[in-house]
């Protein structure tokens, strides 16, 4: 179903794109009755040209594509870059080259670019939700396109949106992004591989409200995506997939679901949930809040807890979305109402984040000083306490912190201890050491030193991956240290002992310091 025509960017970008064509197959393209819903044109060395439609496709001539039509488009674009993608000075066209094994061009796929707007407004609820937004969909069926209107309309909100745009897809070829970005600004990526460490540069230098990624691919943007959600940073992202089950069962992407793990169950909590004992558990919480499916162009599904649908898909239910679609008239109409009373209901029967508790258990408010809200809320799931985050100190039961804050005696620090309310503080910013604190604020009494240990050592693993800076662990035997020498060697990390006994320790790091 085509949006109206005035919601389409003026056909001067198109003609920019048929400029670059060798004449015979210009001619030929305008000719075509139906050129204003081609997608891309495509020229293979020694095949006839071809230009595609979503569902069709039509020979241009009867000629075969020569070294030289390929060497005449090459002359007219800017050059390849690392991703073998190119485009045209300030519109949004995409062309992309195959080369042989020496090197040499010998195909091109040159990909329409347009800035549809209108194209968000099936959704422009969930956006204005101030969460985090994953967009999945097969190649072509406009993730893009929406992503690039996401930014637009939240710019023109007065929200400081960075875009981190790895192939010039989302805001053009160009210097200056192309209009249809409205007021977000565009950070360039110099090589596709270098994606995740502009990610990060984004965050730590310009203070972005909001951060716009196209095609979240590896494990490292991955990695670095997670990273800028627990800065509090809003994601809008887009990877390929055609359902949230498809992320979930992707080996590099699955973190952005919160991972998967193997857990083994007691043998009572096996019972229980009518399970094997070892059984797959969502390690962490995701990053992103929401996921769109994006079935085709005017319908989409929306999963509003990604949690609560990843830990009902790990157990074998099949959750029902909220599916929405564009009419004929050009309105919303919701096919399908989700269904959170189902979910809930699950929840409470195979004992998903809803801890046990005594009826009119008191919640308590947890104020993070100087520690990650996220690592708060994963160990909260993790002990399946009755706790939250409190938005201020004053609204607080307790107030954790870290030593280090605590040694300096911040005033605001001060302020909290002469209104007693209790302050819990910890060594590390991690989500082991958070446990601890919360068993002792719970009265859970000790967990095994071995498990904490090697947690601990798990979540360095994980911060030096995405910094490539090292970092230290915390004092342990000859035994456990051991252990973390073989868990980093799993994930090809370097690691040494430091330090003398009784506090010899773990150093972790990327390459030889």
């Amino acid at each position: 179903m085509a949006l109206p025509a005035e919601s389409v960017a003026p056909n001067w970008e198109l003609t920019q794109l048929l400029d670059i064509f060798p004449l015979a197959i210009r001619q030929s393209l305008v000719r075509l009755p139906q050129l204003e819903s081609i997608i891309e044109v495509v020229l293979d060395l020694g095949r006839p040209p071809e230009a595609r439609f979503e569902n069709d496709f039509v020979y241009l001539s009867d000629s075969s594509v020569t070294h030289e039509d390929i060497a005449h488009v090459c002359s007219r674009i800017s050059p390849f870059g690392a991703d073998n993608r190119a485009g045209i000075e300030q519109t949004l066209h995409r062309i992309s080259a195959i080369r042989n094994r020496t090197g040499k061009t010998v195909g091109l796929t040159c990909r329409v670019g347009r800035a549809v707007y209108g194209t968000i407004d099936i959704i422009l609820d969930v956006l204005r939700s101030g969460k985090s937004i994953c967009l999945l969909g097969r190649p072509g069926v406009g993730k893009t396109t929406m992503l690039r209107e996401c930014a637009r309309i939240l710019s023109q909100e007065r929200q400081r949106v960075v875009i981190v745009d790895s192939s010039n897809e989302i805001a053009g070829d160009s210097d200056i992004p192309h209009p249809g970005i409205g007021m977000a600004r565009r950070m360039q990526v110099a090589d596709p591989a270098l994606q995740h460490a502009v990610m990060i540069e984004a965050v730590e230098n310009h203070m972005p409200q909001v951060i716009v990624i196209d095609e979240i691919g590896t494990e490292a943007e991955a990695l670095a995506a997670r990273t800028i959600a627990e800065r509090g940073v809003t994601l809008i992202g887009t990877a390929h997939g055609q359902t949230l089950e498809n992320l979930l069962m992707n080996p590099t992407l699955s973190d952005l679901c919160g991972g998967i793990g193997a857990v083994t169950l007691s043998d009572e909590e096996a019972r229980r949930r009518g399970t094997r004992k070892t059984v797959l558990e969502r390690k962490a919480p995701p990053t992103f809040d929401i996921v769109v499916e994006i079935q085709d162009r005017d319908r989409l599904a929306i999963h509003k807890n990604v949690a609560d649908v990843i830990d009902a898909l790990l157990r074998g239910y099949q959750p029902q979305p909220e599916v929405r679609a564009r009419t004929l008239s050009g309105s919303v109409a919701i096919v399908q109402e989700a269904q959170p009373e189902t979910m809930s209901a699950l929840a409470e029967q195979i004992g998903l984040d809803t801890p046990d508790r005594d009826e009119g258990e008191r919640v308590l408010s947890i104020f993070p000083y100087g520690v990650s809200r996220n690592k708060i809320e994963r160990a909260v799931h993790n002990l399946r306490v009755p706790a939250v985050i409190a938005r201020t100190w004053d609204d607080a039961d307790v107030v954790l912190t870290l030593k280090t804050l605590e040694r300096k005696q911040s005033e605001r620090l001060k302020q909290i201890a002469s209104e007693n309310v209790p302050i819990y503080s910890i060594k590390t910013n991690t989500t082991t050491q958070i446990q601890v604190a919360l068993r002792d604020v719970f009265n859970l009494g000790s967990i095994d030193h071995e498990e904490i240990a090697m947690r601990e050592a798990e979540e360095a693993i994980y911060q030096v991956l995405l910094t490539n800076q090292g970092t230290e662990l915390s004092p342990q035997t000859s035994y456990i240290r051991r252990m973390q020498h073989q868990l980093a060697e799993k994930h090809r990390l370097h690691s040494r002992s430091t330090g003398l006994e009784p506090n010899r320790r773990v150093r972790l790091y990327k390459s030889p310091d």
